[in-house]
């Protein structure tokens, strides 16, 4: 076994590997960029290096980089985690030149399951059942649309060098062929580098399934079960389950072994997924999608119901060892469901978001286990991917773990950035899902649902009691009475103050208070509304319950209506989330049309369009590509071209507020984020 692993990667991943190697007695070394030089990552291994600048095409993406750093430590072997490198067969050859071990399969395995046509032809020719679709690679556009017609639409066309849904294109109607298939060989082209694309029968309604394997240097494969992962979001996995309620013991027999076959023919070692889409209807027809050659993040979910550390035999492997167990070994006990916690906004579209982590609470034990990569102080950033941990459940069947996964996102504090885990505990109680009448399809559908329609009332309570609270008087000592905000007037009752608030992306709102008894503390706020006893997690101006988070400024009218007068009539263009200007399409003169694109703002691999509004002029542009922007900042001014034309137009001054808000409530936004064109993890 070895003595010092380096772990080529961040956040709770790295947090995760962490954790084992300390298990194992093993010395662990930490790599980090100046964006995580204070990571919890960092702090908890033994050692770490400084391997670059933020960007991850400067640090995490460096293999020479992160090669130096191995041998300055005395690691003698690489653990690539998942993302960034950890599917680079160049990596895990560059690891093996340089002497150090690969803690994945073999280089050649890699490459080839890396291709989506060549891994289709691979286990096709060991027996594993494909989706029908096209055959060969290079296949011109004249050969794919030919494809696509024999198969019979609807046709999914894919990228084969890539992943994530970025690229993917479905197609309903065969006289629109011609510009799709130009559309992926695009977004392809700029993602990957590759433009080669396969065309595959799309299946309605279908399930995502994939089979856990695991396989020694010895030619000893054997498979651990299967995750049901069809609760996704833009072909991204949200919440993934072990086992699937939709199999039965004969067909997941039948799966496991066309999963060992699929690792076999690629000569695997490690542990891996092999993935299958499976007709809702039929379980028994399901086909082979693709192989991830790497520890998935939904890895834990297969670790409770197995008792096995997946990364523990990972290292195992990688050090030579054999196998000790047989495939009549392994049991599946229990059921386990895990959720994504991600640095996104669901009342603004689920844009990226980011901020300091202010406070936070992640719960533990009692079936429940939490894989973070947070701490008190995090800085959560645009540069990196926005999964920031995983909250698992444990139970003896699946409504129980469900029950515990419910409540443990409940007891979730992340104050200081908004994520997802209130979303994903009502998606846990949404009625399909507790039945496990699952598709992946069924975020996209159901999502507006559980989504909450503004800021509850008890929240702007519990705001305005803070408020209240900031403004009475000290114990102790003279107060002047003029300054306590009594709402004593001559000759008459109190009058009651109210307190103008903030929240992002709505209208701001003047709540005088309704009720009595209200505590405030520094990290409490407890309020009674109609009757009801609310109780919410503080942390200065932001308030958090059940896994939701609001941030609820003060606001000042007077001084809004006076930044908002600088600009008449203009319409001030604002960041819809915190990222980087990767793209600037326009200068201050320029004359735009209405919906033209005026600049790119991109974060965590997710790419947003900022276009006009409106017809007009551009007479403030205050940013530049490269630019850091925060959410909500002015980006630039588009004047309305009546007003442009007027002969006391104004040219320059203060941005003002938005007049018109899109889907996300970002002014002269349009459509949805995207992925962004390179990965970074």
């Amino acid at each position: 076994m070895f003595s010092t692993v380096l772990v080529a990667n961040r956040g709770e991943i790295a947090v995760r590997v962490i954790r084992t190697l300390r298990t194992l007695g093993i010395r662990s070394v930490a790599v980090f960029s100046d964006a995580d030089a204070d990571a919890r990552h960092v702090r908890e291994a033994d050692t770490a290096v400084r391997i670059g600048p933020a960007p991850a095409t400067e640090s995490y993406l460096r293999v020479d980089r992160i090669l130096e750093a191995a041998a300055k430590s005395g690691a003698q072997a690489v653990h690539p985690g998942y993302g960034f490198l950890a599917e680079n067969a160049d990596f895990a050859q560059a690891c093996a030149d340089a002497g150090l071990t690969f803690i994945g399969p073999p280089a050649a395995a890699i490459s080839l399951m890396g291709d989506k046509i060549r891994a289709k032809e691979t286990v096709k020719a060991a027996g594993v059942p494909v989706v029908p679709g096209s055959s060969g690679s290079g296949l011109t556009d004249a050969e794919l649309a030919a494809a696509a017609r024999e198969i019979g639409t609807p046709v999914l066309l894919k990228p084969s060098a890539g992943g994530g849904g970025k690229g993917m294109r479905l197609v309903r109607d065969a006289s629109l062929l011609a510009e799709e298939i130009a559309a992926a060989r695009r977004e392809a082209r700029a993602s990957f580098g590759d433009d080669t694309l396969l065309v595959e029968r799309w299946i309605d309604r279908p399930r995502h399934i994939e089979i856990q394997v695991l396989a020694d240097g010895h030619g000893h494969v054997i498979h651990l079960g299967e995750r049901e992962c069809s609760l996704q979001r833009r072909h991204q996995k949200i919440i993934e389950e072990a086992p699937s309620v939709l199999l039965d013991e004969a067909t997941r027999a039948a799966m496991g072994e066309a999963a060992v076959q699929a690792a076999r023919s690629c000569g695997y070692a490690g542990a891996g997924t092999v993935e299958f889409i499976v007709p809702g209807k039929d379980p028994s027809s399901y086909y082979f999608m693709e192989m991830n050659t790497r520890l998935q993040v939904e890895h834990p979910v297969t670790e409770l119901i197995t008792g096995l550390d997946l990364v523990e035999w990972q290292l195992r492997v990688a050090a030579g060892e054999r196998l000790p167990f047989t495939q009549e070994d392994i049991t599946l006990t229990g059921h386990a469901v895990e959720a994504r916690i991600c640095a996104e906004d669901p009342s603004r579209g689920f844009l990226p978001s980011g901020g300091t982590v202010l406070s936070l609470r992640e719960p533990q034990g009692d079936g429940v286990r939490t894989d973070s990569g947070l701490s008190e102080g995090t800085e959560v950033g645009s540069l990196y991917d926005p999964m920031l941990s995983k909250v698992i459940a444990y139970g003896p069947d699946r409504a129980t773990a469900l029950r515990k996964l419910r409540a443990a996102l409940a007891g979730t504090v992340t104050l200081g950035v908004p994520t997802n885990a209130g979303f994903l505990r009502r998606l846990l109680a949404h009625p399909a899902v507790v039945a496990g009448e699952l598709d992946t399809g069924l975020v996209e559908r159901e999502a507006d649902g559980l989504v909450p329609d503004g800021v509850p009332d008890e929240v702007y309570e519990a705001a305005a009691a803070v408020r209240e609270a900031a403004l009475a008087p000290a114990q102790g000592g003279w107060t002047d009475p003029f300054s306590v905000p009594s709402g004593w007037r001559l000759g008459g009752t109190p009058a009651p103050l109210a307190h103008w608030l903030h929240a992002p992306g709505l209208e701001p709102v003047a709540h005088r208070l309704r009720g009595s008894g209200h505590t405030v503390t520094a990290d409490r706020v407890s309020v009674t509304v109609d009757g009801i006893r609310h109780t919410f997690h503080r942390a200065g101006d932001w308030l958090g319950r059940d896994g939701d988070a609001w941030h609820v400024r003060d606001h000042d009218p007077v001084e809004a209506s006076l930044t908002g007068a600088a600009h008449a009539g203009a319409d001030a263009l604002t960041a819809p989330m915190p990222g980087t200007v990767t793209v600037v399409k326009v200068s201050p003169g320029d004359q735009v049309s209405a919906g033209q694109s005026l600049l790119v703002v991109e974060a965590m691999k997710m790419e947003h369009v900022i276009a006009a509004p409106h017809a007009g002029t551009v007479t403030e542009l205050d940013v530049t590509p490269g630019s850091t922007v925060a959410m909500d900042q002015v980006l630039a001014v588009v004047l309305p071209t009546e007003l442009a034309d007027a002969p006391d137009a104004p040219t320059t001054g203060a941005a003002g507020t938005a007049s018109t808000a899109g889907p996300t409530g970002a002014a002269g936004t349009t459509g949805t984020a995207e992925p962004a064109k390179e990965a970074q993890g």
